[in-house]
């Protein structure tokens, strides 16, 4: 059969043939988009033409368009749905890859004939307009910090560091399934679900029976704290799941064998080496001149300045739950896994979201939620093409159109958990919106919502409505891309703004009129009483443990890319003892909330992209805060929040539809007038006055 990823798609949106895809025409179509790349780069350095746009910017943005094909098609799927030969395929390519991007990074002749083009700019002989200019300018920095200066003996040790780091990340993120997986809790009295509705116990049965086991079987998520601990009223279990979240690739008896610490220092080893290799006080320098912090002292400045605030906070909130406990069970101790539970139902604390479960039917919150925001705001409408295959049965594609029927892009809807699906949930793109190349946008929006059982809907918690709508957000930057250049696409922006616009969708989970929509039981259609709306909304303000889970896990990132490599633990027997250290240093040891992530699964920095980056949650949220204050600001009488189309098509206009095209934070100052205020930031976590 003729492979369907050596040429484009004649599928609608050019999404990939995946149902007559399999996993050996990827491997075929890697190798042979490594050589056309290869082979097309070789002739734009060769080109004896003097430099233009067409002949350089737009021939490189095609060079490698079987290889960006294929590589956009199969990690998806991997991540959503791996097996052993999607894991050896990842295994052998990603150091293959790696040396691949090296030879094209190190090549003199492509760099020259980049700075060429800068210079026949400068001397009027070839105009650039900004997005022109943009692409250039970052593609000759990513030349300078790619090591093209290097000596030749520098570069072969770089290319050894980028072999390695590529596949010790995909054999740190292999363990993490596997690691998970293994230390899922198995329940065998029933009297220890107590606290769980009927629903939420079938699926814990089923998720026993689906690996051969009696009784219940509780699976973690990917973040340490898991959201069953909020309704479990057995203590002893409540400790079993919790330990066994923050235990994970920890090397403990029975679980060697994913054990994830030697893995993770030598990823921070090698990275310290490269940083130093390339000229780089530490990776987190190297990491931070490229965002939209630009220094390391920026990053740690905010870190520092909300450390105090969020630690007393958390206290206050502590000594309440002690209270909250010791009527409960006279003489305990409050630890680390009473606290969800104790807090979820903190008399006069807030709201208990668990009660909303039974109104938030996936179905609805979907079409009657996320999509009627979008169309709100964006006029955008979505239309399921049944017709159309996704990555796995599971996937469902939706036609996105315009307000006046036009085709915008698709989305494709993966939301239910999967022994085989990585955790977490994330945004990718398929297709990259591209004026140049013609391209309308593909994303996809995978999340681990727990499966309906046989006969009953999947209904939903409040942090999986919340992770939908996140998502979503970098959907929307995907969708409403408007730019010339597929690499510059949607969500190619800084990592500490490209989890801005997905915060701000955030927003709209929470906006009465909406909720109200698609909040309905799903047994008798009744809208979520409206006392429990506004209890809801009142009660949204960042708590203490949230803040502080975060920080210590952006202060643990920041501290394995900050540390000189002399300093950095030799092997995994030093991982614990590091952490303790960096949190204590920080001023955020506070044991009772744990970092969102331990150094063990913190899939992030250690086998993603964030790297010395994942205080990018917090800088966006920066510009998150005082854009929804922008929103409040455009609302009226029947739209109080600002969910209009007019408020929608100038964010639309000046900042979701730029992508990647210019620089970010003037993408910002185009929407907002100025440069992001922290101000509104400090009010949501209540650190002001």
């Amino acid at each position: 059969m003729t492979n369907p990823l050596l040429s484009p798609s004649t599928l609608p949106f050019s999404l990939p043939d995946y149902a007559n895809l399999t996993d050996a025409h990827v491997r075929e179509a890697v190798e042979v988009g490594m050589a056309e790349q290869l082979e097309a780069l070789r002739a734009l350095a060769e080109d004896p033409e003097p430099a233009t746009v067409e002949n350089v910017l737009h021939a490189w943005e095609t060079s490698g368009a079987t290889l960006d094909r294929t590589l956009s098609a199969f990690w998806v799927a991997k991540s959503a749905d791996t097996n052993d030969e999607r894991d050896a395929i990842m295994a052998e390519f990603a150091p293959r890859l790696a040396a691949h991007t090296d030879t094209i990074m190190l090549d003199q002749g492509l760099y020259a004939r980049l700075t060429q083009l800068g210079d026949r700019a400068d001397a009027g002989e070839v105009d650039l307009d900004e997005q022109d200019e943009f692409v250039l300018t970052e593609r000759l920095r990513a030349y300078e910090r790619g090591g093209i200066t290097l000596d030749a003996p520098g570069q072969t040790r770089l290319r050894e560091l980028n072999g390695e780091l590529a596949t010790l990340s995909t054999e740190f993120d292999r363990l993490l399934v596997t690691g998970r997986a293994a230390a899922a809790v198995h329940v065998t009295d029933e009297a220890e679900l107590a606290g769980l509705d009927q629903d939420a116990r079938a699926g814990l049965r089923e998720a026993a029976e689906a690996r051969g086991l009696d009784g219940w079987l509780v699976t973690l998520t990917n973040t340490t704290g898991q959201p069953i601990l909020d309704g479990l009223e057995h203590r002893r279990l409540r400790e079993r799941v919790f330990r066994a979240s923050v235990e994970r690739g920890l090397g403990r008896e029975g679980h060697e064998a994913h054990d994830t610490r030697d893995i993770l220092v030598r990823i921070a080893r090698l990275r310290a080496e490269r940083a130093t290799l390339l000229g780089y006080e530490h990776h987190a320098s190297y990491v931070h001149q490229v965002g939209c912090a630009q220094t390391t002292d920026a990053v740690n400045d905010l870190l520092g300045r909300l450390a105090p605030g969020a630690v007393e906070i958390a206290q206050r909130e502590a000594d309440a739950l002690a209270e909250q406990l010791h009527t409960l069970e006279p003489g305990a101790t409050l630890e680390g896994w009473d606290w969800q539970f104790l807090a979820a139902r903190s008399a006069g604390e807030g709201f208990d979201t668990g009660q909303l479960t039974p109104y938030l039917e996936f179905e609805r919150v979907l079409n009657d939620g996320v999509f009627a925001a979008a169309t709100a705001l964006y006029g955008i409408t979505f239309h399921e093409r049944e017709d159309l295959v996704g990555y796995t049965e599971a996937a469902r594609v939706f036609e996105v159109r315009e307000a006046d029927g036009s085709q915008l892009g698709a989305v494709v809807i993966d939301p239910y958990t999967r022994p085989t699906k990585k955790g977490g949930a994330w945004m990718t793109s398929i297709v990259d919106q591209s004026h140049l190349l013609g391209d309308l946008p593909v994303v996809t929006n995978t999340c681990n919502v727990p499966p309906p059982s046989a006969g009953q809907p999947s209904l939903m918690t409040w942090t999986n409505v919340i992770t939908l709508f996140h998502e979503f957000g970098h959907d929307l930057h995907g969708l409403l891309s408007d730019v010339r250049y597929p690499s510059r696409s949607g969500t190619s922006v800084p990592r500490d703004f490209v989890e801005f616009p997905s915060q701000v969708n955030e927003i709209w989970a929470w906006e009465p009129a909406l909720l109200r929509r698609y909040a309905r039981h799903h047994e008798t259609g009744e809208p979520v009483p409206q006392e429990w709306v506004d209890q809801l909304v009142d009660s949204r303000t960042e708590t203490g443990y949230h803040t502080i889970e975060l920080l210590k896990a952006m202060i643990l990132d920041q501290a394995w890319h900050q540390t000189p490599l002399a300093e950095l633990p030799e092997d995994g027997s030093g991982v614990e003892a590091f952490e303790q250290a960096a949190l204590e240093q920080a001023g955020v040891a506070f044991p009772l909330v744990p970092p969102r992530y331990r150094s063990a699964y913190f899939h992030h920095i250690f086998g993603g992209g964030y790297a010395a980056g994942y205080y990018s949650y917090l800088w966006s949220e920066v510009m998150d805060a005082d854009t929804v204050r922008w929103f409040r600001e455009q609302g009226d009488a029947d739209h109080p929040g600002g969910m209009t189309r007019a408020a929608g098509d100038v964010f639309r206009r000046e900042l979701l539809g730029r992508g990647g095209s210019i620089e970010a934070l003037e993408t910002y100052r185009r929407f907002r007038g100025r440069d992001p205020e922290v101000g509104p930031l400090l009010e949501r976590l209540g650190l002001t006055g």
